[in-house]
Order: structure tokens, then sequence, then C-alpha cells
């Protein structure tokens, strides 16, 4: 069994894929919180190369390579394509995400499902 945490990158396996979803083996980030689920299953988002008019899209989030994050190129987080996938999809530990670029996909997926803080309570 693997240890997958949050934060983490990993090659993925999202064949079989079916139209225009994501295909073959690529970077994730790990975006579940650690210990949430039961079952086998793992909620990530795919990492894809950066192209200079993903500035314009909200959900698409930019990641630096590091030598910490273990990218070996300009790259970006599709938060558009958050998913839940089976562990044995998972293949090999890249790295890992500092929490900046987290809250960053988090936010991404937000705005992607529509979410809006509540106002606080006084």
């Amino acid at each position: 069994m693997k240890n997958i945490s949050r934060g983490e990158i990993w090659s993925v396996n999202f064949n079989p894929s079916v139209g225009t979803e994501i295909q073959k083996v690529r970077p994730a980030v790990v975006v579940q919180v650690d210990g949430l689920s039961k079952l086998d299953r793992t909620i990530i988002v795919p990492i894809t190369d950066w192209k200079p008019y993903f500035a314009s899209y909200l959900w698409m989030i930019y990641l630096q390579p590091t030598e910490h994050n273990g990218l070996r190129k300009a790259s970006c987080a599709d938060a558009l394509q958050v998913k839940s996938v089976d562990n044995s999809r998972f293949q090999n530990h890249i790295g890992r995400l500092h929490s900046v670029d987290m809250d960053e996909i988090a936010a991404a997926i937000a705005f992607c499902v529509g979410y809006q803080s509540p106002p606080s309570q006084v």
C-alpha cells in the first residue's frame, strides 16, 4: 500500500480515459486532506505543461520547477480537471508542493465549483 499525502506530486496513470479526459501517465498533485477517505481513492489535480495563454485562466495554477517539487519544466495544475482516482493509478512519487501552491490550487477548485466564502458570523 502506498503512503499518499496532500501536497505530493505523483505520476498517475489516467488510462483508460474517455473523450477529452486527461490521458496517459502524467504528474498530478494530491489535494485531498490526509485521512479523509477510508476508500482506496484519492482526490488529485492533474499537472500539464505551462502555456503562456494559460495565464488568463483562473483554474490553471502556474508551478515553477524546483528541486523540492521534482518538476522538470514550467507546469500548471489544471483545477478544472480535479478528480478522484483509485490509488492503484499512482505510480512514482515525484516531489511535493509548498503550502502556498496548495492554497492557490484549492482556491482554483473553489472557483471552478462556484464556492464563495460564507459571510463571517458576529
